[in-house]
């Protein structure tokens, strides 16, 4: 007898979110990729390869990344409706792309199709508000499904009820956060890591960070106990990648170098790169004080780790205490980038701007400071932006602190609240200006020059930096946010801004296209006269400057330590010191 199969068409959609205008972010090509949709298809994967649902059920799987494929809400319900069962889980859905989220659910919520959302949003509510937040209170009036926590061990029990169309409201795991080590691993086919600008897939090597920074959402989401993936989890990424010609990898753990195991991952991996001659590379992102980690920096380098992202955030120490973010001690900076700088890695630094004390001239005096005595290559800047899930957030949302309610500006990129001291217009110039402060081009001949003699590609900085730049001036988003030709769909527009003519839209979207493209191309070339002024230099090879020099005993004479706020943390960093080794505080003198 032959067994009748049951259809079951599940759609996983990483959402993005909408630009000023109204319209969603898309690329041809896409940045970062979205690990939360490669952990949740390599569990999906597991479980039809388990049978979960029984031998009779056949799945149907799409993943789509939004920042890189279009979303057809029609097309997609007709293709579950043709199904005899199945669901739209809308996966690791930010703040920011809540409400995109919710306008791709909700007209196939009004066609009764089942539809589920998770990720930092939905976790950090219940996390640190226990769900009162307006938007997560709407999904739920729509019938869907939310889901808190992280999906391993848990994806059978969402698909399960689904097949048998019985959602769950709720699905809360937050108090149950599952070891992650020997689990199925992320993983998405190379056609569509294909539509990243790197051809760059991502994975997580570890969970969860020790630290208690008040404006972070990961320490109540993931925890700040150590989860983690073994040395061999990390091989089966890396060769199953290979084998489908993907090399680039995005290592997502908030601070790898808290990982416990970098040790034996890394040594697995210099292993695979030194003895079996394969060739991949990665990114990663640590704290300020991992180069005090006996071996890191050095095995990190020799593992293929090209690029580095580093928590900086501020060079005033007070800003940083009262922040929480105690682990970064601004005499480290430059030990730690120029650690960095001698395996010929490329830095990273994101820095927050609107701190309590911060005023538009402290701001551009730090900047200054940066430029000139820190070896930072790519520095990229924030808002101070109360993030759902964070501790900031919780604060302000209890003592009814007014906060932007469109969720969509909670992308870092905008303002969503008050600053004590500066103005709306004081903060938002300040942060427009930070980055033409920044990436001038006598500055960037500086980045290139420093490259240069640390044996980095000084063409990969001219790539960086245009991309960074232009992702402000000419994409209006940031570059985290930015990609390779902007794409955009006149359906693909938030549902309360309407619809504009086909032909006032269409010939508007191809005439910016050009002049972006036009735009592209004069700022590439602007930096790249910039790079052909370094290379004609004779005296590149021995260039130096502030930043560049080895840290000596007068380290305390650099600017970055003259402020009020830095000479009362140096002295108590000192009376520390002498605590710790039993020295005795000098007399006062008469």
């Amino acid at each position: 007898m032959t067994t009748t199969k049951r259809s079951f068409c599940l759609y996983l959609i990483k959402p993005s979110h909408y630009d000023d205008d109204g319209y969603v972010i898309q690329w041809w090509k896409s940045p970062i990729p979205s690990n939360s949709l490669a952990a949740v298809y390599g569990l999906t994967q597991d479980c039809i390869d388990r049978q979960v649902l029984g031998p009779d059920v056949e799945f149907d799987v799409e993943a789509m990344d939004e920042t890189n494929t279009e979303v057809r809400v029609e097309a997609i319900a007709a293709r579950i409706e043709a199904a005899d069962v199945g669901m739209v889980m809308l996966i690791g859905v930010q703040s920011n792309q809540f409400p995109r989220a919710l306008d791709i659910a909700r007209p196939l919520r009004a066609r009764s199709l089942q539809v589920g959302i998770g990720g930092f949003h939905v976790s950090g509510v219940i996390s640190m508000l226990n769900g009162d937040d307006a938007r997560f209170k709407e999904a739920q009036a729509m019938g869907i499904s939310l889901f808190a926590g992280e999906a391993e061990g848990r994806l059978e029990e969402v698909l399960a009820d689904a097949n048998a169309r019985a959602l769950k409201p709720l699905y809360n795991f937050m108090n149950d956060l599952p070891g992650i080590e020997d689990t199925p691993v992320p993983f998405m086919p190379a056609g569509h890591v294909g539509r990243t600008a790197y051809n760059l897939t991502s994975f997580d090597a570890g969970r969860g960070c020790p630290y208690q920074c008040s404006f972070c959402t990961i320490i109540n989401v993931q925890g700040r106990k150590s989860r983690r993936r073994s040395p061999d989890d990390i091989e089966k990424i890396v060769r199953a990648n290979l084998a489908q010609g993907v090399y680039r990898f995005f290592i997502t753990d908030d601070n790898f170098a808290r990982n416990k195991d970098w040790e034996p991952i890394m040594d697995r991996l210099i292993e695979m790169r030194e003895i079996e001659k394969l060739h991949f590379n990665f990114i990663i992102q640590v704290d300020t004080l991992c180069h005090k980690i006996a071996g890191f920096v050095e095995k990190c380098a020799r593992a293929g780790v090209k690029r580095v992202f580093i928590g900086l955030e501020n060079v005033n120490p007070a800003n940083l205490m009262g922040a929480k973010k105690r682990q970064n001690k601004i005499t480290e900076y430059r030990t730690m980038l120029l650690a960095w700088k001698a395996h010929h890695v490329i830095t990273y630094a994101g820095y927050i701007l609107g701190f309590p004390g911060d005023t538009p001239e402290r701001i551009k005096h730090d900047i200054e400071v940066i430029k000139r005595e820190l070896p930072v290559d790519i520095l990229e800047f924030f808002f101070l932006t109360p993030l759902p899930g964070s501790e900031d957030h919780q604060k302000l949302h209890r003592a009814g602190v007014a906060m932007d309610p469109d969720l969509n500006k909670y992308d870092l990129n905008h303002m969503t609240t008050a600053h004590p001291i500066m103005s709306r217009e004081e903060w938002e110039g300040v942060y427009a200006d930070a980055w033409a402060q920044y990436y001038t081009p006598e500055h960037v001949g500086t980045i290139m020059r420093r490259a240069h003699v640390s044996g980095i590609s000084a063409s990969n900085i001219l790539f960086l930096v245009t991309w960074f730049v232009g992702s402000v001036r000419i994409e209006g988003v940031h570059p985290l946010e930015g990609g390779g030709v902007r794409l955009k769909f006149r359906h693909a527009r938030r549902p309360e801004l309407g619809l504009e003519n086909p032909l006032l839209f269409y010939p508007r979207y191809w005439g910016e296209t050009a002049v972006k493209l036009v735009r592209w191309a004069a700022l590439y070339l602007k930096y790249g006269l910039v790079l052909r002024k370094v290379e004609k230099d004779p005296g590149r090879d021995s260039y130096t400057d502030i930043a560049m020099t080895p840290v000596s005993a007068h380290e305390e004479e650099l600017e970055m330590f003259q402020s009020a706020d830095a000479q009362d943390w140096l002295n108590q960093e000192k009376r520390l010191e002498r605590a710790r080794h039993g020295i005795s505080e000098p007399a006062n003198t008469p």
